[in-house]
């Protein structure tokens, strides 16, 4: 089968994985990577965690949990190959309240059923084993889970695509997307590229580049910060690995936990508040037309009306360092303020409905001719490589379809 021409819209880690795997599907395959900034990964990949998130929490039979279990396993395997740094550290659940431990024992089932393996039910003395300063009633071990530095891979990633001949162009900002007799043509600010098929990664600006491209869609984008701090280094023998919450219900988000890092140290988040500019990590930007496209969707005010407590003291975090470390101090006890140093600060692209809920799933919409990624937040730099081979098979699925058509 030829390889089709590509145009590939995001050099953050899932348009950049997808690359690779359309060189790894056709070995003549040029696909062509159009990312605005002057390097790869400069959003959500660079500015995640860095945890390796091997499908614990996802519903059983989603695509998220689905490639979140194949992800892990292809992304241990191509830091292997390529010698990144990366460890298998293993994660801890907590359960801190015995309100907490019904759901717990829900999440190892549902991790059971997703095909985890090893996973184990600790009591509260097993589990200071593993992490002696943590406070639970109960816990869950992981031992697939790990740590990563995802810019290296992206790096990795797109010296990969050039070596098996495609182009990964910076400085590409789209500027306009027309259909032509042969496919696609990209505007950009680099100039015009032309591809069969149009593959949209772009992360926080996917919808707008599906709108662009005339793709139906229902949800939309909206960027919520997530910040960190870190504990200082007298402080970070409180913590050997992974330590994460119970999932509330009625809490949109995971909740702050602690992770090591592959570089050396503790980050301690993120929490979760809406950004009023989707590619500004300070606390203070805002840009009009990001925060526009939020204030006037119907569906972040039903969201508000959903969570109003949750939402207010996310707000109340995001300035006091205090109260930041007391839902630490949940986890572990001997947080203190005077233990966290500011960190960094990522901004989490989540779809939206309407009707103000959360859409949980990676989310895809198509179009003849075009894949959109809508909705790959946490686990999505994890499950990258599962991502783009799932691209990669509905474009070879519709170039099937048009064979038969054609015959």
């Amino acid at each position: 089968m030829t390889a089709p021409r590509v145009l590939i819209v995001g050099g953050g880690i899932i348009g950049l994985a997808t690359a690779y795997q359309l060189t790894q599907t056709y070995p003549d395959a040029e696909p062509v990577v159009l990312e605005k900034e002057d390097a790869v990964g400069r959003h959500q990949t660079g500015r995640n965690s860095g945890v390796l998130h091997a499908g614990l929490y996802y519903k059983p039979g989603s695509v998220k949990a689905r490639l979140a279990v194949s992800g892990i396993r292809a992304m241990t395997a191509f830091c292997q190959r390529y010698g990144i740094p990366h460890e298998i550290c293993g994660k801890l659940v907590v359960a801190t309240t015995d309100e907490e431990v019904p759901r717990l024992r829900t999440l190892l089932e549902r991790g059971t059923e997703n095909g985890l393996h090893g996973l184990r039910w600790l009591s509260a003395d097993e589990a200071r084993e593993i992490e002696p300063a943590v406070r639970a009633v109960a816990a869950v071990h992981v031992p697939e889970e790990g740590i990563v530095d995802y810019r290296r891979v992206a790096e990795t990633l797109a010296a990969c695509v050039a070596e098996a001949g495609g182009r990964v162009v910076c400085n590409a900002r789209v500027t306009a997307l027309r259909q032509s007799a042969r496919g696609w043509v990209a505007e950009t600010t680099a100039g015009a590229f032309e591809g069969d098929r149009l593959i949209n990664c772009a992360g926080l600006q996917s919808d707008r580049i599906a709108a662009m491209a005339g793709a139906r869609q229902d949800v939309r984008i909206v960027g919520f910060r997530g910040e960190y701090y870190r504990l200082r280094p007298d402080r970070q023998h409180l913590v050997r690995n992974l330590i994460y919450p119970t999932p509330d219900p009625a809490f949109p988000f995971l909740g702050v936990h602690f992770t090591r890092q592959i570089k050396g140290g503790i980050e301690a988040g993120p929490n979760a508040v809406l950004a009023l500019a989707r590619e500004g990590y300070g606390r203070s930007r805002f840009e009009p037309l990001d925060a526009a496209s939020a204030l006037v969707f119907p569906g972040l005010w039903r969201f508000i009306a959903r969570y109003p407590g949750v939402c207010v003291a996310e707000l109340r975090r995001s300035w006091s360092r205090r109260l930041f470390a007391a839902a630490l101090a949940r986890l572990v006890p001997d947080i203190t303020p005077a233990d966290l140093i500011a960190g960094g600060v990522g901004i989490r692209a989540q779809a939206m409905r309407s009707d103000g809920s959360l859409v949980e799933d990676f989310h895809f919409v198509t179009q003849p001719g075009a894949v959109h990624v809508i909705n790959a937040p946490s686990p999505g730099a994890t499950a990258s490589l599962a991502i783009g081979c799932h691209i990669v098979d509905q474009l070879r699925h519709e170039s099937l379809r048009r064979t038969d058509r054609d015959s």
